[in-house]
This record gives structure tokens, C-alpha cells and sequence, in this order.
């Protein structure tokens, strides 16, 4: 909150309900990943995702195919 330009990343639903409450500017793990892609760091988020999977993160089908559109995948 003393840093306005600052990003929360948060996976935890209840950090990120506080953190919309409290008017912080919030993502989580896989809106990094979209941004990434978007900004060119990386050629696409399947691979990132399939290993992020892999390694027991877990997402709903729904967010999933969320992310693939905001990629553009």
C-alpha cells in the first residue's frame, strides 16, 4: 500500500478478495505467465503450464482455457 505502482502476485483467493478490497493492483502465477507471452519473453504458456501441472499447481478447466485466450493460444 505504500508503493501504489506496485504488483501483488497471489495465488490464494482469499489474499486476492483482501487485496481487491483493499484497492491493491493484484495477479496471480498464471497472469504472469500471459504477460510474459504478450510482452514476447516467451513463445507460448502451454509448455510453462503443462510444467507449472506437472510440478502440482493446480487450475480449473475454465481459468485454463481463460488464460489460453488472453494469450492468444
Amino acid at each position: 500500500m505504500e508503493m501504489p505502482k506496485s504488483l501483488l502476485i497471489r495465488d490464494d483467493l482469499k489474499a486476492r478478495h483482501i487485496a481487491t478490497r483493499l484497492g491493491l493492483r493484484h495477479t496471480g502465477t498464471l497472469g504472469v505467465v500471459v504477460k510474459a507471452k504478450l510482452n514476447g519473453h516467451i513463445g507460448s504458456i502451454k509448455p510453462v503450464l503443462a510444467a507449472m501441472q506437472a510440478a502440482n499447481f493446480r487450475i480449473s478447466r475454465e481459468v485454463e482455457a481463460a488464460a489460453f485466450r488472453l494469450a492468444g493460444e
